[in-house]
């Protein structure tokens, strides 16, 4: 195993003159962001990964050995997730909401003295990873979106049957609880003793009985049953943002797509081949684009990719990241295995 040190890293109560709804507190009250850094080599690139929606940085625990081989590894989780501070959520807008990830975040880069990095980011982390480079694309050297959410527009023609099934009744219903901001947490929470068999029988389906790839062990289905209730059931606060940032479907507000000609960094794109998440919209964003971008697909893999098919990911991360990590990038060829799209 390889070591690491786990700290809550103070990014303050805000910047001075700050109106962004989470730098509000009457007692000013400091933030912290639980974070982990694991061992590395001297003069390893730094590679940032950020989780996604309802997770927290344990979902990657399949991965983080293998790669800090070959990085130095900092998985945090972000404001109102996992072990990190959960402040009220008052936000009450779209862009409102995306502050407050992008700037706690960047506050988190300033308290850890971070120059430049790469960033990676899962689902909704890479909506927020990309989000943040687009706004400090100073500070990210190479961009890696892992089944990333926001690409997708409400008026692709690939989305229609969304529109359809909203027009019925049981859309409108579902419609109507996620406009009032009804989270997939308060079921758990609501649940009360139950809540945590109902995880398990989630973590044991999605990673065991209905994996596309490489199923949990039974010790690692039990610890990723416990982590992620407790994530799950604790105060609820960044899973709040949901509204704000998706319309019902998971299409955002502020769809990534439109923002693809104002790309600075180079990306890369990962997705599993059986992920729900559509690559056609990386397809279309890269058309735009006007930096590198490639798009690499994992065989055996669903929407948590590293989980499923690890070594898989850890081959597409690595091939990202060839210029980083070898003398002769160009020479380097797609591993076995993995394909473009």
């Amino acid at each position: 195993r390889t070591g690491y040190v786990q700290e809550r890293v103070n990014i303050g109560s805000g910047p001075p003159g700050s109106k962004v709804r989470w730098f509000r507190s009457s007692s000013d009250e400091p933030r912290f962001l639980n974070t982990v850094t694991f061992d590395s080599k001297p003069d390893a690139p730094t590679l940032v990964m950020v989780h996604g929606y309802a997770a927290s940085q344990g979902f990657f625990f399949r991965n983080f050995d293998a790669l800090a081989s070959r990085f130095r590894i900092i998985a945090v989780d972000q404001l109102g997730w996992g072990g990190s501070s959960r402040p009220d959520f008052t936000c009450r807008s779209t862009e409102e909401t995306e502050a407050w990830f992008i700037d706690s975040f960047e506050e988190w880069r300033k308290a850890k003295n971070l120059s430049n990095f790469i960033l990676l980011g899962h689902s909704f982390g890479g909506y927020v990873a990309s989000k943040y480079a687009l706004k400090h694309p100073e500070h990210v050297q190479h961009l890696i979106l892992v089944g990333p959410a926001g690409f997708t527009e409400e008026t692709d023609p690939k989305t229609e049957f969304v529109t359809k099934f909203r027009a019925t009744w049981k859309g409108a219903v579902l419609n109507h609880l996620w406009e009032s901001n009804f989270t997939p947490q308060k079921i758990v929470r609501g649940f009360g003793p139950w809540g945590p068999n109902m995880v398990r029988k989630y973590t044991s389906a999605r990673f065991g009985t209905r994996s596309t790839g490489q199923k949990l062990t039974d010790e690692e289905s039990s610890l990723l049953t416990d982590y992620v209730y407790h994530t799950l059931a604790a105060k609820a606060s960044g899973e709040l943002c949901l509204k704000y940032i998706f319309a019902f479907g998971a299409f955002a507000r502020m769809p990534l797509l439109r923002s693809a000609p104002e790309w600075k960094v180079p990306t890369t794109f990962i997705y599993g081949t059986e992920d729900w998440m559509n690559y056609e919209g990386a397809q279309e964003a890269r058309k735009q684009m006007k930096v590198p971008c490639e798009i690499i697909r994992v065989p055996q893999a669903g929407h948590f990719v590293f989980i499923d098919n690890p070594s898989g990911f850890h081959s597409a991360v690595l091939y990202a990241c060839r210029r980083f990590l070898t003398p002769n990038p160009d020479n380097e060829s797609l591993p076995e295995g993995l394909s473009s799209a």
